[in-house]
């Protein structure tokens, strides 16, 4: 069976900002579903919640493991929820590689405060500040992905609620299960990611994990360095796969010894 990719875009945006892997993931015959959280992209009209976000992404893992080995991979939220459900309790998921780019921050106490509060103003501003968002993404991002961040619209509506809603999330005890599960993980940073707060942390949490640094890249890592981005998804199909395949052995060779 070949390996399957669930993507799961950060906030604000949606599934288009990984249109450049989805498209190379295709190129290449590997099935790749990039969905929307609750309140974002095609689903903008749903109310946001934890629950239903965490859901979402269960769903898709869920579909997805039906026909291979499943990668996941989420960015800034999308990560942070990702890594969350990769270290629920109890069972672990059906993920045979995990991929959490631009999330390495713990979104609790005065910094997710303050993150909120900057959301907020900026909100207020006219036009949502749209004109600043549109100068900012001109600068950053090269032309061959410059709308793929906003080609599925902008929640604004959902975005505080979604942001105050992470206070509900521990990744703490996220990250402490993951590390005793058996499943190879990647956290990737740009270099200039104000989310790179606490990567050592993650990486004392989780020692097996892969530290990337994407040289001259901001947060919009996947979009900003997109061939990168899909390097290390590469990278976490083929870890995938070979995992597969030493289950399949291993089943076999059980088999036989029966």
């Amino acid at each position: 069976m070949t390996a399957q990719v669930v993507l799961v875009h950060g906030i604000r945006t949606s599934a288009t900002m990984w249109r450049a892997q989805v498209e190379h993931l295709r190129d290449r015959g590997v099935p790749v579903h990039a969905i929307d959280l609750p309140g974002h992209g095609r689903r903008i009209d749903e109310p946001w919640s934890l629950e239903a976000a965490i859901d979402s992404i269960d769903r898709a893992v869920t579909a997805a493991a039906e026909h291979g080995p499943v990668v996941l991979a989420g960015h800034s939220l999308g990560g942070i929820l990702s890594t969350a459900y990769m270290g629920r309790p109890g069972t672990a998921p059906p993920v045979d590689a995990f991929v959490a780019f631009s999330c390495t921050a713990l979104p609790r106490g005065a910094a997710l405060r303050a993150y909120r509060l900057a959301t907020r103003s900026f909100n207020r501003l006219p036009g949502n500040g749209r004109w600043f968002v549109e100068r900012a993404l001109d600068a950053q991002l090269p032309r061959e992905t410059r709308h793929d961040f906003g080609a599925g619209g902008y929640s604004l509506a959902q975005e505080d609620r979604a942001l105050e809603s992470l206070r509900g999330v521990d990744l703490v005890r996220a990250l402490a299960r993951l590390r005793r599960r058996d499943v190879p993980v990647w956290f990737v940073n740009g270099e200039w990611d104000q989310l790179r707060v606490n990567e050592r942390l993650f990486t004392r949490l989780v020692p097996r994990a892969e530290l990337v640094i994407v040289r001259r890249s901001t947060h919009l890592v996947t979009v900003m360095r997109p061939r990168v981005a899909a390097a290390v998804l590469d990278l976490a199909i083929a870890s995938a796969n070979a995992r597969a395949r030493r289950a399949d052995a291993g089943g076999a060779r059980s088999v036989a010894a029966g």
